[in-house]
């Protein structure tokens, strides 16, 4: 993510609880959008461009506020935030698909597959070296990839086509989203960057809304906008300025590091919410996935963690 963010060689208890919350805010995201799904007539298109038009809002308004000159984009920057704001848009129509077909819990885990993928590609596109300890966790994030996905439990009835295809769509969209931003030129704040990129996803799905069969908020019962306000506020604004602001306050490999604990907070709330249970091939998957990308994030190079969900 390009950033302007200090990055302090000292661990600060006000950091390491931000970036807590910061996870706990992220993993809030799949209660609350199987909550609106399950409230009445509202497709992962439509509650897609909905969350990115309220959030680019919410964003714009915190930018005017604080320093409108600071919105200003870089000619030669426009495509990669373009390429930011195309890829959020679409993820997010990907992420209500995946919690409605897999739960919240399996679709954070498969989430955490996505820096393989920007390994992947930075080796591709930018020549990056992949060291040993990179190409092992590369393998471990697969295996647990391919555990969580459901390819090894086929057999079961509520595992589908569509859920395992799904399941690595997410990951990968979400790595399109941290690869764009890490082509973006520094000098940028995250707020600022936030707010361009959740502006032009809103402005992608604008017209995919002509699928939905219709743009204004739909007929739903009063409590589905209090989810959708909960998502908004919590999941996406609070989870957001909050990691920002441990950016300033930890070395960037503890706060990836300690981010990881969303898949924690996922879990424990699937269960308690949902009464969402985890196999043990699931387990198993969650844990060689976790491992894997903290033996990732623990080689502190240009491989950016993506700002939540």
């Amino acid at each position: 993510m390009a950033a302007t963010a200090t990055n302090p060689a000292r661990v600060t208890v006000s950091g390491v609880i931000a970036v807590l919350f910061a996870a706990a805010s992220w993993a809030t995201s799949g209660i609350f959008i199987k909550l609106i799904l399950a409230s009445g007539p509202v497709s992962s298109l439509y509650l897609a461009f909905w969350r990115d038009t309220a959030a680019f809002a919410l964003f714009l308004l915190l930018s005017l506020a604080i320093s409108p000159r600071r919105l200003k984009i870089r000619r030669e920057d426009a495509i990669w935030l373009t390429g930011m704001g195309i890829s959020l848009g679409v993820f997010h129509v990907a992420l209500n698909f995946a919690y409605r077909l897999n739960g919240v819990s399996i679709t954070t885990i498969q989430q955490a597959a996505m820096p393989a993928i920007v390994l992947v590609a930075a080796r591709i596109i930018w020549k990056e070296p992949l060291s040993g300890i990179k190409i092992f966790s590369l393998a471990v994030i697969s295996v647990g990839t391919i555990l969580v996905s459901g390819l090894l439990q086929s057999d079961l009835p509520e595992v589908t086509i569509g859920s395992i295809l799904v399941g690595f769509i997410v990951p990968t969209l979400y790595a399109c989203w941290s690869l764009f931003g890490k082509a973006l030129r520094s000098g940028y704040s995250a707020l600022t960057t936030l707010t361009w990129a959740f502006g032009i996803a809103a402005m992608v799905l604008l017209p995919c809304q002509l699928f939905t069969g219709t743009i204004l908020p739909v007929a739903v019962p009063f409590t589905a906008y209090l989810w959708f306000a909960g998502l908004i506020c919590i999941s996406t604004a609070a989870g957001f300025l909050a990691f920002i602001f441990a950016l300033g306050r930890l070395p960037a490999g503890v706060a990836t590091n300690l981010a990881m604990a969303e898949i924690v907070f996922a879990v424990a709330y699937a269960y308690t919410v949902f009464n969402e249970s985890m196999s043990r091939i699931d387990i198993i998957g969650a844990i060689l996935i976790t491992s894997g990308v903290l033996l990732t994030a623990a080689q502190r190079d240009r491989i950016p963690r993506p700002l939540g969900s």
